[in-house]
């Protein structure tokens, strides 16, 4: 029966529609205005500041069942919203009743992955209403959340009863963390994707070599081996390269000085033919000047 109860009261975010919601919020706002003793003004009042607080909380569900910090940051912000704009409905004995009552001062829970509402453990026929319907029932979205009034509760100053002046913030209560545990057990909370450890981050630890397997030092030995031999045929290449530049060089060296050697013999030759013409030319103008 339990385990039944259990899987009837879970919701997911798919399977709340705005249908499933009002009757979720009529439900909780009947048993308050029941234990709590609520005047109709403060019945139809309830259920809107209760419609609010389901409203926004539905899409975060999956996301605080999961895990996330930012989630579970939010969802404990729109209930510290919830229960403050409560405090300006209720009158202070109200208010008392209410804060030490978990199913209605904390109302949702998680187990078996998924979440559920506390007053169904005490509750458990779904069809039990002590209250009709509240007039708005099927007409009130959301009207008079504070966003629409710049941050301040619609509610604020609209009764004359003393209200409560006490802590009413469950972010900053001593037993935020106890309250957490019971809401939401020992989650682990996520990484974000973008800021998990990448493969490289994980293995940056030192381990120790006694820990270490035989494959995994094979593969460092091998990789040892192989940057070695990188190592040595990169040498004899850059070794190589400079014995080929300076044969180069060398021979470069070698057919300039025997190119300046030929130049110089060609320049000699040129000069002892041309004395030698020179010569035979003067001493043919003697010999002619001598005939004459």
């Amino acid at each position: 029966m339990l385990a039944f109860m259990s899987t009837a009261c879970s919701v997911s975010m798919e399977a709340m529609s705005n249908s499933r919601m009002r009757e979720e919020t009529r439900f909780l706002t009947d048993k308050m205005a029941y234990e709590l003793s609520l005047n109709t003004r403060q019945y139809n009042d309830v259920y809107e500041i209760n419609y609010d607080f389901i409203s926004k909380v539905r899409y975060l569900m999956d996301d605080v069942i999961r895990g996330e910090e930012w989630a579970l940051n939010r969802y404990y912000d729109c209930l510290d919203v919830r229960n403050d704009d409560l405090r300006w409905v209720l009158s202070y004995s109200q208010y008392r009743r209410f804060i030490h009552t978990d199913y209605f001062f904390r109302p949702i829970y998680a187990s078996a992955g998924s979440w559920h509402f506390r007053v169904y453990i005490t509750y458990s026929n779904h069809g039990l209403f002590y209250f009709p319907r509240p007039y708005h029932y099927y007409t009130y979205k959301g009207n008079h959340y504070r966003t629409r009034y710049a941050g301040v509760s619609y509610y604020k100053g609209q009764y004359d009863h003393p209200f409560y002046n006490g802590s009413y913030h469950i972010r900053n209560h001593r037993s935020f963390v106890t309250y957490r545990r019971s809401d939401f057990g020992s989650m682990r909370n996520r990484i974000e994707p973008e800021r998990r450890p990448s493969r490289d981050d994980v293995y940056t630890i030192r381990h120790s070599s006694s820990n270490r397997s035989k494959s995994e030092r094979m593969n460092e030995n091998n990789r040892a081996s192989d940057n070695r031999n990188n190592k040595e045929d990169k040498s004899v290449s850059r070794t190589s390269h400079s014995t080929d530049s300076k044969n180069v060089r060398s021979g470069y060296k070698v057919r300039t000085s025997s190119n300046v050697r030929s130049t110089e013999s060609t320049r000699q030759s040129e000069n002892s033919s041309s004395s030698k013409r020179s010569t035979s030319a003067s001493s043919r103008s003697k010999y002619y000047s001598r005939e004459r």
